[in-house]
């Protein structure tokens, strides 16, 4: 992993005076050079207005826009045209709540989601719900966090009108089972929506494999800039659905009283794009294909079994979901007995490790789990053994720190 860190200059900087161990990376990712190269190259060379001036500039710049899409739709197995730029996942899923589900659902409606939806996936339709009269229906994990068949075939019925669950959890870091929820949906006339901001970092995301109706991702929880997103749609259903915001590009015509909407994917992208964000992603995709998927999920599972292994062994932390490191895609949450997830982190911040601490935007799921909040470490490409270790030799300092004395462990 030594020459995929030097790709990482932010890597290189110090955490109140101690060597940088970033394991936040379920919230943010840091970029590679050759992402920041790319988007420095962008501005430097290409800038404009893509889709609006003839002269050659402007030529280059709609040029970079469309070849991201292109990209991207390489990235999901996806057409071209089934692929919107957004801002980040949150828009992509409040998209489809207003141009789909406030559209689409109806009174005596279900909407289906899990207890362990992120915010982002959970918000919005609870106001998709207040507005048509639809009626949400929740998935509950079992004491492992996982989804089970005897609960999604009770829960995904003839009712049942779009499900909307994420593909990996941000707090637990399991999978969920697609094909299970998909068959049952598509057998009751319903639309699936898979949240995959915390899977395409770690996996590769097929969505014709899949066959989900929608998808979203985010570009900086996969190695490239922030203010980027993605959504993918059946060209079929974004046909059906009119525009989330209106204005400059995502129109036909505009006359005095009535205004025609241009073919998608365009009708949903109004106003200026974020060009540079755009070019930033495919370099980031360039850069995560260039790695492969499997030499990624062998380093994750090795990161992912040195730290399960390691708290097991650490007395009074209580880690959530399921244990085995093949379970997991990156993600870790526990919590240290007597000991405010928040203290956790301010102290392993001293040690200048990063980890996030709080209810991670997923507050059903904690009241699901009963507690208020806990502790995330999250692994990416970039980590090491070493730094595992080092997270682990901190975590075991914590009660003593808080004063409760020293462990008799290891």
């Amino acid at each position: 992993m030594k020459m995929i860190r030097d790709d990482f200059p932010i890597l290189t900087v110090t955490e109140n005076d101690k060597p940088l161990i970033y394991l936040d990376n379920a919230a943010t990712t840091s970029k590679p050079l050759q992402v920041l190269r790319a988007v420095e190259a962008y501005y430097r060379h290409d800038n404009a207005n893509p889709h609006r001036g003839v002269y050659e500039l402007a030529a280059r710049a709609t040029k970079a826009h469309e070849d991201s899409r292109t990209k991207v739709a390489e990235f999901l197995n996806a057409s071209p045209d089934e692929i919107i730029f957004t801002q980040n996942t949150t828009e992509s899923l409040n998209l489809i709540a207003y141009s789909y589900g406030m559209e689409f659902l109806g009174e005596g409606d279900e909407i289906v989601l899990s207890v362990a939806e992120h915010h982002s996936n959970l918000v919005p339709w609870q106001r998709v719900a207040k507005r048509t009269g639809a009626k949400l229906v929740y998935l509950y994990p079992d004491s492992k966090g996982h989804l089970t068949e005897e609960e999604l075939n009770q829960k995904i019925t003839s009712r049942t009108r779009l499900v909307a669950v994420g593909h990996v959890s941000n707090v637990l870091g399991i999978e969920i089972p697609v094909s299970s929820i998909v068959r049952l949906a598509h057998q009751n006339g319903a639309v699936v929506v898979l949240d995959c901001a915390q899977s395409a970092p770690h996996m590769q995301v097929d969505v014709k494999r899949l066959d989900v109706d929608f998808a979203a991702f985010s570009g900086h929880k996969l190695y490239g800039p922030m203010g980027i997103g993605v959504l993918y749609g059946r060209k079929e259903l974004l046909e059906k659905m009119p525009p989330f915001l209106t204005g400059g590009d995502m129109i036909g015509s505009v006359h005095e009283q009535n205004s025609t909407y241009a073919e998608v994917p365009r009708r949903f992208e109004a106003g200026t794009r974020n060009v540079g964000g755009e070019v930033g992603l495919a370099a980031a995709i360039d850069y995560l294909q260039s790695i492969g998927w499997e030499n990624i999920k062998a380093h994750e599972r090795e990161l992912m079994t040195r730290a399960l292994e390691g708290l097991a062994k650490i007395p009074h932390v209580t880690v959530y979901g399921d244990l085995s490191p093949d379970k997991r895609h990156g993600v870790i949450s526990f919590n240290v007995e007597d000991v405010h997830p928040h203290d956790t982190a301010t102290l392993l911040d001293a040690d200048g490790i990063t980890v996030r601490a709080g209810h991670h935007c997923a507050q059903p799921l904690m009241e699901y789990l009963k507690i208020n909040a806990c502790v995330r470490v999250s692994f990416a490409v970039y980590n090491t053994a070493e730094e595992v270790e080092a997270f682990l030799n901190s975590l075991r300092q914590v009660r003593r720190w808080m004063g409760f004395g020293s462990e008799s462990t290891l």
